[in-house]
């Protein structure tokens, strides 16, 4: 059996809960940003992917709440400029932490008391503990729905990486060992990993 749910019966708050709570597991993007006045604003967004590879372009969905933009998005639609971390399982705590909507004048990055590195390209600081970081510059801002969401859209300038993470040009999914985002306050760590042989579509096997 299955429960009909017809999304006009639910408003934009059940709505999130549901679809939080069954699109998972979903990657993290850990976002540094920079306010007017120069503070380093740090938070996490899950509703994230990458779009393109040539060039290198990756999007995340800033929501609003109570109708006025995240700081997040104030700040990249300013500035132009971000940078995607991507936090491991010892970051876990720092970024449950920087998901409270904290006062404008308070950098997520000085209380949780996070080490920061230049840029290559950009403005705003990445994380010295974040395993991978990629600074973006803007590409384009799309909104959807009728909650004011936009989808951020930023093409990748530089790639910083963990030197052990590399293999072969790939990244070591074991070794990077990321954090998921769940429904509610939880999330999931990178348990059993299950590896295919790849698949072929020999003149038997097709149809």
């Amino acid at each position: 059996m299955h429960m009909l749910i017809e999304p006009d019966s639910l408003g934009p708050e059940a709505l999130y809960k549901l679809l939080t709570g069954v699109v998972v597991p979903r990657p993290i993007a850990w976002v540094t940003t920079l306010s007017p006045t120069g503070l380093v604003n740090l938070a996490p967004f899950s509703a994230f992917t990458f779009v393109s590879t040539s060039p290198p372009i990756l999007g995340i969905s800033v929501g609003r709440k109570a109708g006025v933009m995240k700081d997040t998005g104030n700040n990249i639609l300013r500035t132009g400029e971000f940078v995607v971390h991507i936090p491991d399982t010892p970051l876990l705590d720092a970024v449950h932490q920087s998901s409270v909507e904290y006062p404008d004048d308070v950098s997520e990055v000085d209380l949780l008391a996070l080490r920061t590195l230049s840029s290559t390209h950009v403005t705003p600081p990445r994380l010295a503990a974040a395993p991978v970081a990629m600074e973006c510059r803007l590409h384009r801002s799309i909104a959807f729905g009728d909650t004011g969401s936009e989808f951020m859209v930023g093409e990748i300038c530089a790639f910083h990486v963990r030197d052990n993470l590399l293999v072969d040009g790939k990244v070591d999914s074991m070794a990077l060992r990321p954090i998921c985002r769940l429904g509610g306050p939880n999330y999931a760590l990178l348990g059993e990993l299950v590896r295919m042989a790849p698949v072929s579509q020999s003149p038997k096997t097709l149809p």
